[in-house]
């Protein structure tokens, strides 16, 4: 990348500063010089100006909330991590909270790092609170339009509401994850249609299986089915030799099973 000019130099720590990548003038600006804003922005970021600067004033945000900083100087804990998410008005019941969590590499839920904090904030160009404000709605918008986000953040999730010490999600803790994660209300996407109640059926035949722990090839490959039901109802795209796991294959057949039983295909998907 060709070095900047003094007059660049400053406008990307404009654009880094005040628009976050948001700013029409700023883009326009960046393109009609061959710019690319990503590497823009971490050319700024890996400079020492910017690089220090913004470490030192995300540091600071991160030990206002410390909960013990004697005994723990580099974590939040729970308390200060729900502190934390309201003053950048997140809610613990919606998946962009999920969201923050993976962007800080969160640990463990309601637990932050300094590493993670300070790592992840500054990889997006946050160094005070209004800014997180405004990165936190970015998400909430993000995540349920882009595939790529939501399966990010999708599958951070396995690992971190995992028990301590499991390698598999509790049922009922991956049921009510998949209830957060597929439906609108609260940040997801919606998996019920007005013919098939998707998720409710996937619950439904899980709870007769005898609730068993979710491993993580199954937790990922659900959001993939999702996709493709979505997509396409009718199974087209099905194959018996497929690599599914074996839940999702006799989910197939249980459905295709129900399709065919009088009264059940339609029902109450509110």
């Amino acid at each position: 990348m060709p070095p900047y000019t003094a007059a660049q130099k400053q406008y990307i720590t404009q654009f880094v500063n005040f628009t976050q990548a948001k700013d029409a003038a700023a883009s326009k600006f960046l393109r009609a010089h061959n710019w690319n804003v990503e590497e823009a922005i971490d050319a700024y970021f890996q400079s020492p100006q910017g690089s220090s600067g913004v470490t030192a004033a995300i540091g600071k945000i991160f030990d206002e909330y410390r909960d013990s900083p004697e005994d723990n100087p580099d974590g939040i804990g729970i308390e200060g991590a729900i502190r934390f998410l309201g003053d950048i008005q997140v809610r613990l019941d919606e998946v962009a909270c999920l969201g923050i969590a993976e962007l800080l590499n969160s640990p463990s839920m309601g637990e932050f790092t300094r590493e993670g904090f300070v790592n992840g904030w500054r990889s997006v160009g946050c160094d005070s609170v209004p800014k997180m404000v405004s990165h936190a709605e970015s998400l909430r918008l993000r995540i349920p339009a882009e595939p790529e986000v939501f399966r990010r953040v999708y599958r951070f999730a396995f690992p971190l509401c995992r028990m301590q010490g499991q390698r598999n999600l509790q049922f009922d803790i991956a049921a009510e994850q998949w209830q957060l994660f597929f439906t609108p209300e609260n940040g997801g996407v919606q998996w019920n249609t007005p013919t098939t109640p998707w998720l409710d059926w996937w619950i439904t035949y899980l709870d007769e299986k005898g609730k068993r722990p979710v491993n993580k090839d199954l937790w990922e490959q659900v959001e993939v089915f999702l996709r493709k039901t979505r997509a396409d109802e009718s199974f087209s795209w099905w194959s018996p030799d497929g690599a599914w796991p074996g839940a999702l294959d006799e989910f197939v057949s249980w459905v295709q099973d129900r399709r065919g039983k009088p009264g059940t295909e339609a029902m109450d998907v509110e």
